[in-house]
């Protein structure tokens, strides 16, 4: 979970990376809800790939939230 949140505070500010693999690395509804965050803020990042992680519906509504102000990440696998 922290590292989670770490990363979405880097991701707030990330203006070159736009292509990031979170794949099987753990990350539940909590993680999910601090990339979410991120997500609204991020204006680079074009691909994310979450597979394999545990983030469950609850997750999944706080990414699906995110996504409605994020007009930028277009490949979500």
């Amino acid at each position: 979970m922290g590292g989670a949140r770490h990363l979405g505070d880097a991701l707030k500010h990330n203006k070159t990376l736009t292509k990031l693999n979170l794949g099987d690395n753990q990350f539940g509804h909590i993680g999910a809800k601090h990339l979410a965050n991120a997500l609204q803020h991020n204006k680079t990042l074009t691909t994310l790939d979450l597979e394999g992680n545990w983030i469950e519906d609850v997750g999944g509504r706080y990414l699906a939230d995110a996504l409605q102000h994020n007009k930028v990440l277009v490949i979500f696998p």
